[in-house]
């Protein structure tokens, strides 16, 4: 009896053996996709790469990091580069940092709304910018993530009509030289700061006000250290699903297809729930006690229009390129 039992043992083990190394050899035969971003687990965009994962399939091990655990705002771009990451949400300011020609794509009053920039995105101007990231960066662009346009929320009373009235104003905007120059555009007094510390940042009065997509405003409870919001309008706010290129080239053609139109399907998808959420927060915002007034957005697109025109961003632009995307 003891020797039944004893092979019985032995024959079992071997068995669990057997199985744990087909589990791990199933596991190594899938394609590691980790992806980061400083969107918040809550935010709409984790639902779209919750379907984009779901897009891609059983051939794929999706590992979504969100809140910048994993990599902090700003550094997604450079892990992806030396092989730290394979997918992330990449800010175009990022890339305009190692790309001077891509800071045209991050002007105020550049993208009318969000048909605007997927049109752009989908035309012959847009595929050679996104040829110029891959060809330099190494980094393939799924597609532009549209997360709403971006509104001034401000924590004082002071009425906002013009960029005059910003003189003064300390408005957070993230680090990089591309968004300082955006708040300047607004006429703000632009001061960096991470997105994590936002809130606080407002509720101490270490800066006066930020500026986000009302999503965003939602996502992150800004509203309830804030006193108004300004519908600015200034800038159509949309990130970049990236993925590195070494981790594109060895796909295979029938994966790469697959990915690419799992991406697609879930930009679709997060573009129309941010749209639908801005129409709904603007009377929720106004329930919460806010201000809600639109300025003379005429006075402020001519103003930061002119400033970016006379800067030298716009020295690094293509020849051509605004015409051609204001043409679209």
């Amino acid at each position: 009896m003891f020797t039944l039992t004893r092979r019985s043992l032995i024959a079992a083990g071997t068995a669990l053996a057997i199985a744990g190394f087909a589990t791990a050899a199933m596991a190594q035969d899938k394609v590691q996709l980790r992806f980061s971003a400083v969107f918040s687990d809550q935010d709409i965009r984790a639902g779209m790469m919750q379907r984009f994962a779901d897009g891609i399939g059983e051939g794929f091990d999706y590992q979504g990091y969100y809140g910048g655990t994993l990599f902090k705002q700003g550094t997604e771009l450079v892990a992806l580069q030396r092989g730290n990451l394979e997918m992330g949400n990449i800010a175009p300011q990022d890339i305009s940092n190692q790309i001077p020609e891509w800071s045209a794509l991050t002007s105020a009053y550049l993208f009318r709304d969000a048909d605007h920039l997927r049109t752009f995105f989908a035309s012959d101007v847009g595929k050679e910018m996104s040829q110029m990231v891959e060809d330099r960066l190494k980094v393939k662009i799924l597609g532009p993530t549209y997360f709403g346009s971006r509104q001034v929320g401000l924590r004082v009373d002071k009425k906002i009509e013009t960029p005059a009235d910003m003189a003064g104003i300390k408005l957070r905007m993230p680090g990089g030289d591309a968004w300082q120059f955006l708040g300047q555009a607004l006429g703000a007094n632009p001061t960096p700061m991470a997105y994590a510390e936002v809130y606080t940042g407002l509720q101490t009065g270490a800066i006066d006000g930020q500026d986000n997509p009302l999503p965003n405003v939602q996502n992150m409870k800004f509203y309830e250290v804030m006193s108004q919001i300004v519908l600015t309008s200034h800038l159509v706010g949309y990130d970049l699903l990236t993925i590195s290129l070494d981790t594109w080239n060895a796909l295979s053609p029938e994966q790469q297809a697959k990915v690419q139109e799992a991406a697609d399907a879930a930009i679709a998808w997060s573009t129309a729930e941010h749209i639908k959420r801005e129409e709904e927060l603007a009377a929720f915002f106004k329930e919460q006690g806010l201000q809600i007034y639109k300025p003379d957005v005429d006075a402020f697109r001519t103003h930061a229009q002119k400033m970016y025109l006379e800067s030298d961003l716009a020295k690094d632009w293509p020849e051509g390129l605004i015409d051609r995307i204001n043409a679209l």
